[in-house]
């Protein structure tokens, strides 16, 4: 039932993206007038499974785009390794604009989680834009755990006997960082069982096959308001609009735990003409200044808001990243494999 639902739910955003781009396409004339690029078909390469935090908005984003540059650009899914077989492949691609990468904040943490990387994230890449931000995490429970709150939760985690397992799209994700800053933080002794992707991560929780996850809302909400899942904490700053009866974490009573996730941007190879980088980004801000475009962003994954940031922003956010995420993964002891 869970794998349907999420199905449902890119069937739906898909058409919805399909709206959104003949809403555009009297607003704003196709930028391919203007120069060659892009005189052929875009492809982004998404690094994790369809279905996810990721994949969705990048559908309604690329149907934007087709309407904005006047050529298709599509989706194209590259799943494994925490995104590392993705990103690797755009990383070899030809730099003319045609093959580009968005992706996650796992881009910055996986340096530090695998040895061997064949590529580099600040050599091999060329900053894009900034897309989405996270505002934070829900803390579920599958309905079989018997905790209501997150201290019911925090006092199973101590047991000696537990063996609750909690869910992740991989090693090293953000997801897994917040899981075991938690674990660190409530002295809980959850284990961590990684999956390819959120959507199977996700599926693993609801099936009952893990117990615990710490996830954006974008995935888990239709699941807790089917009952399938129970919420017990937020990891942002402030309660959620959309879970307003959910407490923070500091409410919860873990304090100096605030976790707002995690980002989403597009990236092309190295060596990304500069014109072709204005020409996107020329696009995506256009698309981002449409009401209609940013209300299907937010609608399309809740807990994350547009950014849209420059590429000079956004190059900046991603080698401060690298260095913070760097300090967190040693802190909590996660060694590169």
């Amino acid at each position: 039932m869970s794998i349907k639902l999420l199905c449902a739910r890119r069937r739906m955003l898909k058409g919805a993206g399909a709206i959104l781009a003949n809403l555009l396409l009297p607003v704003v004339k196709p930028i391919r007038a203007q120069s060659i690029y892009p005189n052929k078909s875009i492809r982004i390469v998404v690094p994790f499974a369809p279905g996810g935090t990721l994949d969705v908005p990048m559908r309604s984003l690329s149907q934007a785009l087709s309407a904005i540059l006047g050529q298709t650009v599509f989706i194209e899914n590259r799943p494994g390794a925490n995104g590392v077989i993705g990103t690797e492949y755009v990383a070899k691609s030809i730099p003319d604009g045609y093959t580009l990468l968005a992706t996650s904040a796992s881009f910055v943490l996986n340096p530090s989680i695998y040895k061997g990387l064949k590529y580099d994230v600040i050599r091999d890449f060329t900053p894009i834009s900034g897309l989405m931000k996270g505002v934070g995490f829900v803390v579920i429970v599958n309905p079989s755990v018997t905790a209501n709150t997150l201290q019911e939760l925090i006092t199973l985690g101590k047991k000696s006997t537990s063996v609750l397992t909690y869910s992740s799209p991989g090693i090293g994700n953000t997801i897994h960082i917040a899981s075991e800053l938690f674990n660190q933080k409530a002295g809980t002794n959850f284990l961590h069982v990684p999956y390819k992707g959120s959507a199977p991560a996700l599926n693993a929780i609801v099936s009952g096959e893990v117990q615990i996850g710490i996830m954006p809302p974008g995935t888990v909400m239709p699941f807790i308001r089917g009952g399938q899942l129970r919420a017990l904490a937020f990891t942002g700053a402030k309660r959620f609009t959309d879970l307003p009866d959910i407490p923070t974490m500091a409410e919860a009573g873990v304090n100096d735990f605030v976790f707002e996730g995690t980002w989403q941007g597009l990236f092309g190879p190295n060596a990304l003409p500069p014109s072709v980088v204005d020409r996107l980004y020329g696009a995506i801000t256009v698309a981002y200044q449409q009401p209609i475009f940013r209300q299907t962003l937010l609608n399309s994954v809740p807990g994350y808001v547009p950014d849209g940031s420059s590429p000079l922003q956004f190059s900046k956010q991603v080698r401060d990243d690298l260095q913070r995420y760097g300090e967190i993964l040693k802190k909590i002891n996660i060694q590169p494999t």
